[in-house]
């Protein structure tokens, strides 16, 4: 008796049509409608719109961003579809062993040619967030992918616990966009780029939702980036970082500066001194 009723039950949440304002899962015709519209409206303002889209992609940018849905590269940059290469991930990560990301710059580098790499993070990550509060044996994929920003929170675990939960997320959400800058100058596919005279601009900006103005947080860095030596090579790299409208950003360099200094102590360019953010990255990999 009991499980025939649970079977009514459940037939009936089936049939209910969704509440007030809820999305019915069941189906996506308000989405393919709403789909409709938009290729509408699109030709209404411009027919020729779809046929430029179809004869040709040729973004001048890559936007390594943040999955969460409030932060749209596209919409945050006002700019049109095939304007923009997009890779998007948990955390807007960069790491040398995802090969989705390092595919995607890849391709966006060598085959779309773009010119500037943006990393793009944004205050009141939850990535950042859980780094800080979520436990470290806590199992799930989620809690692996967030270990670099966890490494980054290490790292600067002075200067965050002299702060307010929220002023700490902030700070790490900054410090965690500069990690992946670095990350991105330092791959092989930009390190190739760079060493055959390729024009590209590295960049990290961090994107406020109170407001929805991204701010510059470092670059641009090319090739050329003047670079010096050992601990003030990485100084160096995050030097403009000091342009960020920020009260903690001094902190926030120095947190950096401590954290990637140790992978530059080794190996020599040019009689021992890097002169560029290229040859910096290489004298790591000695």
């Amino acid at each position: 008796m009991a499980r025939k009723r649970a079977k009514t039950e459940a037939a009936a949440q089936q049939e209910a049509p969704p509440s007030e304002g809820m999305f019915d899962h069941r189906s996506l015709d308000r989405l393919l409608e709403s789909n409709r519209r938009w290729a509408a409206s699109q030709l209404e303002a411009d027919p020729q719109f779809f046929k430029r889209l179809v004869e040709q992609q040729t973004p001048e940018f890559l936007w390594i961003g943040c999955s969460d849905s409030r932060v749209p590269a596209n919409q945050i940059m006002g700019l049109s579809p095939g304007e923009v290469f997009v890779q998007r991930n948990v955390g807007n990560q960069a790491g040398h062993t995802d090969m989705n990301l390092m595919a995607c710059l890849e391709y966006a580098v060598k085959t779309l040619k773009v010119k500037t790499v943006i990393v793009c993070g944004h205050y009141n990550c939850g990535a950042v967030r859980a780094a800080l509060e979520l436990p470290s044996r806590t199992p799930g994929l989620v809690n692996c992918w967030i270990s670099d920003i966890r490494e980054a929170r290490n790292q600067a675990a002075a200067e965050l616990e002299a702060l307010g939960p929220d002023d700490a997320v902030a700070r790490l959400c900054e410090l965690n966009v500069l990690r992946q800058v670095f990350h991105v100058c330092t791959s092989p596919v930009v390190q190739s780029a760079w060493a055959e005279g390729t024009e590209l601009h590295i960049w990290g900006l961090i994107y406020d939702l109170r407001d929805g103005l991204a701010k510059r947080l470092a670059g641009p860095f090319t090739a050329s980036s003047e670079v010096g030596g050992d601990e003030a090579t990485v100084q160096n790299f995050v030097e403009s970082a000091r342009g960020v409208v920020c009260p903690l950003t001094q902190q926030l360099v120095g947190a950096v500066i401590r954290h990637t200094a140790g992978p530059f102590s080794t190996g020599a360019v040019e009689g021992g001194q890097p002169t560029t953010l290229a040859d910096a990255a290489r004298t790591s990999a000695m």
